[in-house]
């Protein structure tokens, strides 16, 4: 029987703190079929360790080929896979846009009709907005201007990428395009990176880097000195030949730069921490949120928000979230990577972490029926780490509600400058 706090959850307007969504001419002229639509996410990673043939991985994202027969050549792997995280979310996706309640190749090929319908001007923002219940969604497109999405100037914000340059790569042609600053050596490049910051953080609503993927997470202060010698080697000498210890020299120093930047302009410094999309290339010891303690201790008054809960190092994220005042604790992707730690994770913070230092979702996903279905995930984790909590006695029913609208919603709302950045959009556009 559904309770108060149940209807409660379901009711409120969902901040999504982080996507990778893709546009509205990508989704209504470029968009997936009913197999990439549902298995076009982070399924494939747990297909793969299930053991799907790569071959059977290239068909089955070949939209040329036929639906059933591409189905079938994962469906081994699928049936060995449909209990984790990513394979609950297809699931959700099967059911709440398909109709579904099992997935064959035959009835997959039916549901592909019903995309055509969703594949439209507009649906898009329905299935985010109305079906998921967001308030709005913020994306990383992977780049430095935040442009208004005119598909909903309100409802798609965007995040200014600082990747590239926190890994260590100085791409001096593109920051002249961008800003008209001729980049020749270190202080040439801090102006062309305050021109970015100048040009694109109005429209922004937060600064993001994943380069955790790219190296270490260890960040080391570094002086205009040493920077300014690998930058040099950056720009003189052929990539190959750069090696790790210049990358990370040049690498740290720009990443402070975009610390102090970000600080200046009220943005929020979102890091990807923790576990790695994909299969088969994650060194552990990069991925800890600890390695960053000295960027913590160096800029206090920078937002840090620490995302994907740093998987698996749950328990340390825990304790730098207790510590640091400059800290934030983003739930994005971590429902799906693994539903029963986040919720263990949740019930962690709540009693070692103030609850206005905790964002409660962030899909990460491409397509809009993805995101939605990471919302339900996270929506129904969410409900059963309260109501372990209510059982238990540590919360009343009236707590744990007031608790889910501050995670959900009311956080994000003090964190991020959301109405100044709606009103910069709307300005630009």
């Amino acid at each position: 029987m559904a309770t108060d706090l149940t209807h409660h959850i379901q009711s409120i307007r969902l901040v999504d703190t982080h996507e990778h969504m893709r546009r509205e001419p990508d989704w209504v002229g470029n968009g997936p079929d009913v197999l990439q639509d549902l298995f076009g996410n982070y399924v494939p990673a747990d297909l793969n360790t299930a053991g799907a043939s790569p071959e059977a991985m290239r068909n089955l994202m070949d939209a040329a080929q036929d639906i059933p027969a591409r189905f079938e050549g994962i469906r081994a792997a699928w049936e060995a896979t449909q209990f984790t995280g990513y394979g609950e979310a297809v699931r959700l996706i099967a059911k709440h846009i398909y109709g579904l309640d099992e997935l064959t190749g035959d009835r997959l090929a039916l549901a592909q009709d019903k995309l055509k319908t969703l594949r439209t001007p507009g649906k898009r923002y329905h299935i985010l907005h109305d079906i998921a219940k967001l308030d709005h969604i913020q994306t990383d497109d992977f780049s430095w201007p935040c442009a208004p999405d005119a598909s909903g100037l309100d409802f798609f914000l965007y995040d200014l990428s600082w990747a590239t340059f926190c890994n260590g790569q100085v791409d001096a042609s593109a920051i002249q395009a961008e800003t008209g600053v001729e980049v020749k050596n270190l202080g040439s490049l801090k102006r062309g990176m305050e021109a970015i910051f100048a040009k694109h953080a109005p429209c922004a609503i937060a600064v993001k880097s994943q380069h955790a993927y790219n190296r270490t997470l260890n960040w080391i202060e570094r002086g205009d000195a040493e920077a300014a010698s690998a930058l040099n080697a950056v720009l003189t000498q052929p990539a190959s030949d750069i090696d790790e210890a210049t990358r990370l020299c040049l690498g740290d120093w720009c990443w402070a730069r975009g610390v102090e930047l970000a600080i200046e302009h009220n943005l929020p410094f979102k890091i990807h921490t923790g576990y790695y999309a994909g299969n088969d290339r994650m060194p552990v010891r990069r991925i800890p949120a600890g390695n960053m303690c000295a960027l913590f201790a160096r800029y206090l008054d920078a937002k840090f928000v620490l995302m994907h809960i740093a998987y698996p190092y749950n328990d340390e994220l825990v304790a730098l979230a207790k510590h640091y005042r400059n800290i934030w604790v983003d739930f994005c992707w971590a429902w799906s990577i693994d539903p029963y730690s986040s919720r263990d994770f949740l019930r962690r913070c709540i009693h070692a972490v103030p609850s206005n230092k905790l964002f409660a979702f962030g899909g990460d996903t491409g397509w809009p029926t993805s995101a939605m279905a990471y919302a339900i995930q996270a929506r129904n984790e969410i409900r059963r780490a309260l109501e372990a909590e209510i059982d238990e006695g540590y919360l009343t029913e009236k707590q744990a509600m007031a608790f889910a609208t501050q995670i959900m919603h009311t956080n994000q709302y003090a964190c991020f400058d959301v109405d100044g950045t709606r009103s910069n959009i709307a300005k630009a556009a």
